[in-house]
């Protein structure tokens, strides 16, 4: 509505002007005399132009002279037409139609980048009549189209554009695009692969489609990609080696799930292999060593992780491969075990809870240290409660430092690098936006523990090898259930 406002006043403003020009030339005074020399058949004559006819002569000799020109142009192709160039004229004229379409397009274009999709639409459907380049046309439209929340047109168009071997790729980008934006990811995986299909190289592709892979566990598929992007130089080897051992082991918990045992194992060592530091790797390599009756092996992998960064996952594996063991064959052993990193939290406090669980609660006190003094975590300070409690505290010390436990830093979880999730358990991708291989054990930022690992760890390495842990109650809960139940007496101290 302003806009054609805006044309009206500009077109009555141009006529004005003109109007008021031809007026002050009527108006001024003299003029251009010519003069023609006599000729053998003419006499010497001259005339005078005031200025008004002096401009439109001049104008007129302006346009006279584009005229032949293009007459020139014209004359020249239809010359080479008669020598036998069939397409002569018909070059001609479409030089002049593409000009005026690549004109089109690159106003389209800029109408795009400055947000003006309406624009850009109009601009974009005159470039697409005057050109036959629909691998220019058709995206600029589509993009138009979809800045104007047209989708059902940017569909359509890219549809026409899966039509020709040029712009089918560019086609089948811009549907997976849509797919994913709507939420069919099972429609939106089929294009990522026919769109990798076409383009392997293309790195946006690769990711796209190793991202569809791992949210519908296609573990396989997904080792596929990965190797086309180290293949296409996409990916540094040593990243590609970590997330293809994600990949394995992901793979090898599906196997196990579905009773494919053998394979599982299989794979659970090469992600151990291929990623040694992988946590995860490392606990299930170390339960297929087991189950293949090699304890010593499983013993090596542990260890190894556990140099590299102590875990309770790590312990909790640990403590697996001897079943049936006294407390004090399981302390020795897991001194062993512990000696590389005696000085870690996690060190300090697996021991402490191997202690409580022996009844040593002394020497539980010792192996815990100075750790609630210059790190009170949850898991620590519930740890000094059941010493507190082992020791015949009162309930009021034992319950003040649960009591403590509630508002105190959290210990390490599952977080994802990319937007701060945090997971019980440790997954091939973010629950919350699907990076793959972004989880790492750390302390969160902000927000409560999840309390799943952490609060497992207590009851888990307290209770006997065949007993069934409750993993999913957080670690205060457990140590208030286990050793402040009402009516319960408090374990002596050794």
């Amino acid at each position: 509505m302003l806009w054609s406002l805006a044309k009206v006043l500009i077109f009555v403003a141009i006529v004005a002007g003109v109007a008021l020009g031809a007026g002050a030339l009527l108006e001024l005074d003299g003029g251009m005399t010519v003069q023609v020399p006599a000729t053998a058949m003419n006499e010497a004559f001259e005339f005078t132009l005031q200025p008004l006819p002096l401009v439109m002569a001049f104008a007129a000799l302006i346009i006279a002279q584009w005229l032949i020109f293009k007459l020139a142009g014209l004359l020249v192709a239809v010359l080479r037409w008669i020598n036998g160039d069939e397409t002569a004229i018909s070059r001609y004229f479409d030089r002049n139609r593409e000009r005026s379409g690549f004109d089109a397009l690159s106003e389209a274009l800029m109408a795009l980048a400055s947000g003006d999709g309406k624009l850009a639409l109009a601009k974009a459907a005159k470039a697409d009549r005057k050109l036959d380049r629909p691998e220019l046309t058709g995206l600029v439209t589509a993009q138009a189209a979809e800045m104007t929340g047209d989708t059902k047109k940017a569909g359509e168009v890219y549809k026409e554009l899966l039509q020709n071997d040029k712009t089918r790729f560019v086609g089948v980008h811009g549907l997976l695009k849509q797919k994913l934006a709507d939420g069919d990811t099972e429609t939106a995986l089929k294009l990522a692969e026919k769109a990798f299909a076409l383009k392997p190289k293309h790195v946006d592709t690769q990711d796209t489609l190793l991202k569809l892979q791992a949210g519908e566990e296609d573990w396989a598929g997904a080792r596929q990609t990965l190797n086309a992007k180290l293949k296409h130089g996409a990916l540094p080897r040593d990243i590609h080696k970590r997330r293809d051992a994600v990949m394995a082991l992901s793979e090898a918990r599906a196997l196990r799930r579905d009773g494919k045992l053998e394979d599982a194992q299989k794979l659970s060592i090469e992600a151990n292999r291929l990623s040694p530091e992988l946590i995860p790797a490392a606990t299930m390599a170390a339960r297929a060593h087991v189950e293949q009756g090699k304890p010593k092996l499983a013993t090596k992998v542990l260890k190894s992780a556990w140099t590299k960064q102590p875990h309770p996952e790590l312990a909790a594996a640990f403590a697996a491969i001897e079943e049936g063991e006294s407390n004090e064959a399981r302390i020795k052993r897991f001194k062993a075990l512990t000696r590389a990193q005696a000085s870690d939290p996690e060190t300090k406090m697996v021991m402490a809870e191997l202690y409580i669980a022996a009844e040593d609660f002394p020497a539980a006190r010792r192996a815990l240290g100075d750790l609630v003094d210059k790190d009170p975590t949850v898991r620590a300070l519930t740890i000094l409660a059941a010493i507190e409690k082992g020791e015949g505290a009162p309930d009021s010390t034992v319950r003040g430092l649960l009591t403590r436990a509630l508002s105190a830093p959290r210990d390490p979880q599952w977080v994802c690098d990319v937007c701060g999730n945090i997971q019980a358990e440790w997954d091939a991708a973010c629950d919350e936006c699907g990076a793959i291989d972004s989880l790492s054990w750390k302390r969160p930022a902000t927000g409560m523990s999840d309390g799943g690992t952490t609060g497992a760890m207590l009851p888990l390495l307290s209770a006997p090898p065949e007993e069934d842990p409750t993993p999913d109650l957080p670690a205060v809960e457990v140590v208030e259930a286990e050793i402040l139940e009402p009516g319960s007496e408090a374990p002596r101290a050794n």
